[in-house]
């Protein structure tokens, strides 16, 4: 369980009470046209989500997907016996599409966004460090950065003309303008210590 998803509390008067941001989350995969699997929801997790939120673990996943299912939100079907390997893929119920629009539009306090940055942590120790070991962790801190920049422009060009998708392309397009400040901070931050 993440520091987001402490033990929720259960309110019987208001079903959207009561879940962790994580089966939101997984709810929210499958409120996208089609069935999915839980690998497929994992993939998918590790393509979108991560770049603005988090990917919850495989087990996270399948762990949500039974208590949504047990709330009514989700249901699954087995695959049939001509399959080479059994698979269960998860639908939204409509009971459970109403009940994630009722949870994206609640005016509730989200709070603020945690950065946990653990480059910055590093840099900040940066005086028990040496300098070309330290300006060696941001260039590497840059190069992967421009990585995941990569690989968020790819997921853009695969949503591209989606029309299911256009909510996660702002999204998406957030993550990529994220992304280049990243490198920008980053390649300042590199003068910085050049600076010391």
């Amino acid at each position: 369980m993440t520091k987001g998803d402490q033990q929720p509390t259960e309110h019987p008067d208001d079903p959207t009470q009561g879940l962790p941001p994580t089966a939101w989350a997984v709810l929210g995969l499958l409120s996208f046209p089609g069935e999915r699997t839980g690998y497929e929801l994992k993939k998918w997790a590790d393509s979108s989500l991560r770049f603005f939120y988090w990917s919850p673990a495989i087990s996270q996943i399948y762990a949500e997907l039974r208590r949504l299912e047990s709330r009514g939100y989700a249901t699954s079907r087995r695959s049939g016996p001509e399959e080479p390997r059994t698979k269960r893929a998860y639908a939204i119920t409509d009971a459970g599409r109403a009940a994630l629009a009722r949870w994206a539009s609640a005016g509730q306090d989200m709070g603020a966004p945690v950065l946990k940055h653990p480059l910055l942590l590093r840099v900040w120790l940066g005086h028990l460090t040496e300098p070309e070991q330290l300006r060696s962790l941001v260039h590497e801190h840059v190069a992967r950065t421009q990585g995941e920049l990569k690989e968020v422009r790819e997921a853009l060009a695969r949503a591209d003309g989606v029309e299911a998708w256009g909510h996660p392309q702002i999204a998406l397009r957030w993550s990529e303008r994220r992304l280049v400040a990243e490198v920008e901070l980053a390649e300042a931050m590199l003068g910085d210590l050049e600076g010391l």
